[in-house]
């Protein structure tokens, strides 16, 4: 049995928390940045939270020192684009938040909620999935497969 299970409504606090965990590591330095935008999500991701059919899926460790708390969160989407040869059906998996507590690391957590996304990408017909690894990460989605692609990316803010 796996330490990770699928997140719940009820955990979408826990589950903005540990993104701003993310976002935190990822993009602000020397500090947290703004969390007034946590207020306006939180409906927003407690309904996906509830669509257990959706196109969206979050996979928590729950702390086992702090009842109704997460220790290590996983979420992603499954998104169509047109098919083309190694994947005809267009089904991609996106992982875009990965975070763990920084006093729970190294326990497996993040890579048993990975586990549990991976399979539910397969069973969704994603035939590959995607995601941006720190390089404090990489050493773990390597192990699960994950190889470095080249980066053409582009962005732009609406």
């Amino acid at each position: 049995m796996s330490l990770a299970r699928r997140a719940r409504p009820e955990d979408a606090a826990e589950v903005l928390r540990l993104r701003q965990l993310m976002i935190d590591s990822l993009w602000s330095a020397g500090g947290a940045g703004p969390t007034d935008w946590h207020a306006e999500s939180l409906p927003t991701l407690t309904e996906r939270l509830a669509d257990g059919d959706g196109d969206f899926a979050a996979f928590v460790v729950d702390r086992p020192d702090r009842p109704g708390a997460l220790a290590a969160l996983v979420a992603g989407t499954v998104e169509y684009r047109i098919g083309k040869a190694g994947n005809p059906r267009g089904r991609v998996g996106q992982v875009f938040s990965v975070a763990t507590d920084p006093d729970a690391r190294r326990r497996g957590y993040a890579r048993a909620c990975m586990e549990e996304l991976l399979a539910w990408f397969r069973a969704r017909g994603a035939g590959h999935v995607l995601l941006n690894a720190s390089p404090e990460a990489e050493p773990l989605y390597s192990s699960l497969g994950f190889t470095r692609d080249p980066d053409p990316s582009m962005r732009l803010l609406l």
